[in-house]
């Protein structure tokens, strides 16, 4: 499955209340929204994106997010060293 079936499913892409606080304290980042900080990583034109088995993998600028494939929901989001 290539990376346009994710990106033409971003409006569905969400993320729980306790995968707020996990991507806030992953990430250190303190915005109002999460959600769209994270779409606008993804949607980014130089963004690494690829899936393996149930989920997608969003590497840019030394963060990997990760969405579930089917459920598009933000799992969580990490630093990549």
């Amino acid at each position: 499955m290539n990376k346009e079936f994710l990106l033409s499913n971003m409006n569905k892409v969400h993320t729980t209340v306790m995968g707020v606080d996990r991507i806030r304290r992953n990430l250190k980042v303190d915005c109002d929204d999460v959600v769209a900080y994270c779409k606008a990583k993804v949607l980014d034109k130089n963004c690494n994106i690829y899936r393996q088995g149930k989920n997608w993998y969003c590497e840019i600028d030394h963060i990997r997010i990760t969405i579930h494939a089917t459920r598009y929901t933000i799992i969580t989001a990490h630093t990549i060293k």
